[in-house]
C-alpha cells in the first residue's frame, strides 16, 4: 500500500496520516445523499467485504466522549465499549455534539485526525484483516490502512464491541 503524502483528499485525516508517515489509500466513490446506511453503502460501492469496513461512532460513557470503531455490518455494544474504557454506562453521543467534538459532518466522521482527542477503541475482528477501511473525513471517501496503524494514529486499543444487529 502506497503512502499518499499528497493526501489529495484533503481532510483533517489524510493531513494527519500524512504528517506521521503511515501508509494509506484513499478509496473514494460517489456518494447518493438518499443512502440510509453510509458504511454499508461504501462497502458495496467500493466492492469490499463489510466485515473490512469499518463505522465510526461516538458515546458517552460516564459524561465523556469515546471512539468505538466497528464493522458497518454490525452494531456498536455500549456495554461493552463502556467496560472496554473503564466505564460504566454508555448512550449514544447526540450526532450534533459528534459533528462539533471531532470537526466532521455526520456520516463523514472519521476516527482520524478529530478536532478533540478522545479514547477510541477498535472492534478486535479488525486484527482478522491486513487492511481495514474508515470514513476520511466526508461522505464518499473511506481510507484503507492497516489496523494498527489505525490504533498507533488514534491512541485507541482492541476490544470486543460489536455485535449483531
Amino acid at each position: 500500500m502506497a503512502k499518499r503524502a499528497d493526501a489529495s483528499a484533503g481532510t483533517p485525516a489524510t493531513l494527519a496520516l500524512a504528517r506521521a508517515g503511515v501508509a494509506f489509500t484513499t478509496r473514494a466513490y460517489e456518494h447518493d445523499p438518499r443512502a440510509a446506511a453510509y458504511g454499508l453503502e461504501a462497502a458495496e460501492k467500493l466492492g469490499v467485504d463489510p466485515a473490512r469496513v469499518f463505522k465510526t461512532l461516538l458515546a458517552e460513557v460516564d459524561g465523556g466522549l469515546v471512539v468505538g470503531i466497528v464493522p458497518v455490518a454490525l452494531q456498536l455494544d455500549l456495554k461493552a465499549l463502556a467496560q472496554a474504557v473503564g466505564g460504566k454506562r454508555a448512550e449514544m453521543a447526540d450526532p450534533a455534539v459528534a459533528a462539533r467534538r471531532t470537526g466532521y459532518v455526520v456520516g463523514g466522521i472519521s476516527p482520524i485526525g478529530q478536532k478533540t482527542v478522545s479514547p477510541t477503541v477498535l472492534d478486535e475482528s479488525a486484527i482478522l484483516f491486513e487492511t481495514v477501511l474508515v470514513s476520511g473525513g466526508r461522505r464518499g471517501l473511506d481510507l484503507e490502512l492497516a489496523p494498527d496503524d489505525l490504533l498507533a494514529i488514534t491512541g485507541g486499543r482492541y476490544a470486543a464491541i460489536a455485535r449483531a444487529r
